[in-house]
């Protein structure tokens, strides 16, 4: 299987920056899924979860605020206001969902994009 580079940028610096099979992304006229070999493309990015799969095959959720996305055939780039990772043991997954939950509570989107977005972080909590 190919693997494409995926970047996850905020003004605070990289969140993610490294080989993965695919990401899904929240898109401002919805979600949509990236694979290598992808044709170019630049859109916005609404309030979500973007959920990457590692090259080991581990899945990684990131909440975002808002942003824009540009994907090459071999690299995609996310820049982002605002973003945590959902990853790590316990204790930090615990206070990362906390975190995940106040970013997104606090934008500006549509009522409903935030309770989606809110509404999948709590899914992934649940499934640690």
């Amino acid at each position: 299987m190919e693997f494409m580079k995926l970047e996850i940028i905020t003004p605070n610096g990289v969140i993610f920056d490294g080989e993965v099979k695919q990401v899904n992304l929240p898109g401002s006229e919805g979600e949509f899924g990236v694979l290598a070999g992808h044709a170019t493309l630049v859109s916005l990015l609404d309030t979500g979860v973007i959920v990457y799969e590692k090259t080991d095959a581990k899945e990684v959720a990131v909440a975002i605020n808002s942003g824009y996305v540009k994907v090459d055939e071999g690299k995609t780039t996310c820049i982002v206001d605002g973003a945590v990772a959902l990853s790590g043991d316990d204790s930090d997954l615990a206070k990362a969902l906390e975190e995940a939950k106040a970013l997104l509570k606090s934008t500006e989107s549509s009522n409903s994009a935030i309770a989606a977005a809110v509404a999948k972080v709590e899914q992934i909590g649940k499934s640690f």
